[in-house]
């Protein structure tokens, strides 16, 4: 019986996506099923707070950014890195010293009103340097420039993290809300890069195994910097409380470029495909709340609905569609999305707008909000139940060369 546990355990941490997506996945349900049951005691039943010392929808906006976000992000990039490099994965030792550090900074927050600001602080903010230091050494030892921008987009987020603490620490006046808006925003980024890639790269991969020959993707690297750079210029512009039309027009331009790269990416063709469509809907939804913030910083528009749109819509869907496909990818399973997963992949997008009308008609806040947040655990829970074998089971044997294709 131990050494059932034990192997499953070193299982778990034999390959970075399968702790920390895993981890990702139940977090997004359980901090969403919190956060649903206060907004529903709020509107309907007895007022009721939170155990963090932070107001509860800051807590949440941070626990979905710098908890789910970079858990998400650190079973990508500690998958990724070693196949980008040729080198080797990172230790099972490390991998469970790093997800200690991740989940401590979780509990650190979940109980700050019980422990001082600055071991709150310490305990979030020593994920993200561990984690950077583990991928630059990889990365470095055969550095390309365009790999080396995920150090910079990793510590863009660290400072974003930084300046929510600096503020719960008395130090900083205004540094939650320009942190959270930088870290929400980093992640956006992260999407213009990865998603740029993958999305048209993948897609034309299929079409070529079908036999395709013409109208594959297109992916023009002038509308690849159009996208990127203005992307990776909106977290630094927000932490530095640069003028909003400055970041209206930085926003705007990030966003038509986006939509215009995805218009090349022959996006129909994948219909039929969940695990391609998933992409390509995710990535439209970041150009799209791009557009949306940028004019929110106009004055035209809700800001916290283009805020929800580019973090259900863009990192809630972009994330799900690439941990799933590299689960499925790395654990030696098919590249194929069984009906459930399908369904997760649709709902994601369904939770956008819900939350999107929440926060653009005041009179279904309530309700939508709600609905959003149902919808949103109900496509983790359809993950989980379509990845978990993934995430905890041995690699399947390989087929001998013989055997037909399932």
């Amino acid at each position: 019986m131990t050494a059932r546990k034990d192997t499953l355990v070193k299982r778990l941490f034999s390959q970075g996506f399968r702790i920390f997506f895993l981890a990702a996945c139940v977090f997004a349900l359980w901090s969403v099923a919190v956060w649903a049951v206060w907004l529903a005691r709020q509107e309907f039943g007895s007022p009721a707070g939170l155990r963090p010392a932070m107001a509860p929808h800051l807590w949440h906006a941070h626990e979905m950014i710098f908890g789910y976000g970079a858990a998400a992000l650190a079973g990508f990039f500690l998958t990724a890195v070693p196949n980008w490099t040729g080198g080797k994965g990172a230790a099972h030792r490390f991998l469970a010293a790093v997800f200690a550090l991740w989940l401590t900074g979780r509990l650190a927050l979940w109980f700050s009103a019980d422990l001082p600001a600055g071991i709150v602080a310490l305990a979030d903010l020593a994920f993200l340097p561990v984690l950077g230091l583990q991928i630059a050494a990889q990365l470095l030892a055969k550095p390309k420039a365009q790999q080396l921008i995920f150090l910079l987009a990793l510590a863009l987020l660290w400072l974003a993290n930084l300046a929510c603490h600096l503020e719960w620490l008395g130090v900083l006046r205004d540094g939650v809300g320009p942190g959270l808006r930088a870290g929400l925003l980093t992640l956006v980024a992260l999407i213009a890069i990865l998603g740029g890639r993958v999305t048209p790269g993948f897609t034309r991969n299929a079409m070529v195994a079908t036999g395709r020959e013409t109208g594959l993707p297109r992916n023009p690297a002038p509308l690849a910097v159009a996208t990127i750079t203005p992307a990776l210029l909106l977290p630094p512009a927000l932490l530095l409380g640069l003028p909003e039309p400055l970041i209206a027009l930085i926003a705007l331009v990030a966003g038509g470029a986006a939509l215009a790269r995805v218009a090349l990416w022959q996006g129909r063709w994948t219909l039929p495909r969940p695990i391609l469509w998933t992409l390509h809907l995710s990535y439209a939804l970041t150009g799209l709340g791009l557009l949306a913030f940028g004019l929110a910083n106009l004055q035209i528009g809700s800001e916290i609905a283009a805020l929800h749109l580019l973090g259900i819509g863009a990192v809630g869907g972009m994330t799900l569609s690439m941990l799933s496909r590299a689960s499925l990818g790395h654990s030696g399973r098919p590249l194929h999305a069984p009906p459930m997963l399908a369904a997760a992949y649709a709902l994601m997008p369904l939770a956008a707008l819900a939350r999107v009308v929440a926060s653009s008609w005041p009179a279904s806040h309530a309700v939508a909000s709600l609905l959003a947040a149902v919808l949103w655990m109900l496509a983790f829970v359809l993950a989980l139940g379509s990845l978990w074998p993934a995430f905890l089971l041995p690699r399947p044997p390989r087929k001998p060369v013989g055997d037909p294709p399932p």
